[in-house]
């Protein structure tokens, strides 16, 4: 039997009665949301130590804090983001309406993974919920403790016919994913994202894959190497001591002297470890980073500006820090997504509420005016075509 059937059968039903179309209800949703971040904030801190050991520092900074200013900035502008967005009309247009609509795809499903277990799930939630969809949240059965409080209390805050939180390994996601859903959101390894993205291909659902890799640093010899230190090592490692599933825990590495063909530059990297490479030159350091797939994020540190525009220049990634690391991330105003094997598709403020919603092109055009209109009918001559491609022409025009 489909563990799942009735589940999706249930909030389908919900988006066919245009249950989560109205305003009030999305904000409703998102009330919701905050007041269980707000109201469970010790339980949701212990779970986060059961699974991650993360200190309350970095609870605070990298899961509580993030999520809340997204619920806010959504409440704050989602009737703007709903409004239909005006389109330039040309001649032939002129005494019409043309606007994008954002509509809500329908059912959404939301895949989370272990190591920002909070963060990665709510954060993609408060887009879909604010862009109208029913959502199916599924999070990762590594962080066991946090996925245990989302599925036993986050349906307490949220509309049940409308949202539901399902659990499960490997096994129980490819169950999920052989249902038809009209939008996927992944969080994940690629190959993992792979696998997603043919089962979504079935169905010709659309995705959004945030995938891993590794995200090079390149620091230029004309730089503070103190100031370095400090951020390097803050960002690197942050949230880390990552179990292996055996309560192992391993301490703070640096790997110097580190070859390009050993295994630690293969694979994305869970833990407290920094590689590091040496190089002779920036176009040595820029033709390294572009032989190897686009990073998800791309960092470089020097006193030069020159230099740092130069790698931003000509290199490519998902997002990019000069003489910092992930605070771009912070930016709610700044989308955040991969490109290439990094990923397809971003989110942070507005660009989740674009990300879970389809872009509606409108025309409404008026009853009457045929004689005018009629010069597309035939029988064609060259004068009306002449005159038709001009007023078709893509080109802002103002009746004064």
């Amino acid at each position: 039997m489909d563990p799942f059937e009735d589940t999706l059968r249930r909030l389908r039903e919900s988006f066919r009665a245009g249950r989560t179309r109205p305003a009030e209800f999305r904000v409703t949703q998102l009330k919701g949301l905050g007041r269980f971040l707000q109201e469970n904030k010790q339980l949701l801190q212990e779970a986060l130590a059961r699974d991650l050991r993360k200190g309350v520092f970095e609870s605070e900074v990298s899961e509580f804090s993030i999520s809340q200013g997204e619920i806010n900035l959504a409440l704050r502008n989602l009737k703007a983001w709903m409004k239909d967005e005006k389109a330039a009309k040309n001649l032939a247009t002129q005494l019409d309406s043309a606007f994008i609509r954002k509509e809500p795809y329908g059912l959404v499903l939301i895949i989370a993974p272990w190591n920002y277990p909070l963060n990665l799930i709510l954060v993609p939630l408060v887009g879909a919920l604010a862009a109208g969809n029913c959502v199916v949240l599924k999070p990762s059965e590594i962080s066991q403790s946090t996925g245990k409080v989302l599925v036993e209390v986050l349906p307490r805050y949220l509309d049940q016919s409308c949202f539901a939180v399902v659990l499960g390994g490997p096994e129980e996601a490819g169950q999920l994913l052989e249902h038809k859903f009209d939008y996927i959101f992944f969080t994940g390894s690629p190959r993992v994202g792979k696998i997603v993205m043919a089962a979504a291909a079935k169905h010709l659902t659309p995705v959004t894959l945030e995938l891993g890799g590794k995200n090079p640093c390149y620091v230029d010899d004309d730089c503070d190497p103190q100031t370095v230190a400090n951020r390097v090592a803050f960002f690197r490692y942050f949230n880390a001591g990552q179990s292996d599933g055996s309560d192992r825990y391993i301490a703070p590495t640096v790997l110097v002297d580190v070859q390009e063909t050993e295994p630690v530059m293969q694979e994305e990297i869970f833990g407290p470890i920094l590689p590091i490479v040496n190089v002779r030159s920036l176009d040595e350091a820029i033709d390294f980073i572009n032989r190897r797939e686009k990073p998800l994020a791309l960092y470089a540190f020097s006193n030069s500006r020159q230099v740092v525009q130069q790698v931003l220049q000509r290199t490519s990634s998902g997002g990019f820090c000069g003489n910092d690391g992930f605070m771009h991330l912070t930016l709610a105003s700044l989308p955040f997504g991969g490109v290439g094997a990094s990923g397809m598709g971003s989110y942070h403020g507005k660009f989740s509420f674009d990300t879970f919603s389809h872009h509606r092109a409108c025309l409404l055009r008026r009853p009457g005016l045929e004689k005018i209109y009629s010069i597309r009918y035939p029988p064609y001559s060259l004068r009306n075509l002449r005159v038709l491609l001009m007023a078709m022409e893509t080109r802002s025009c103002t009746l004064l």
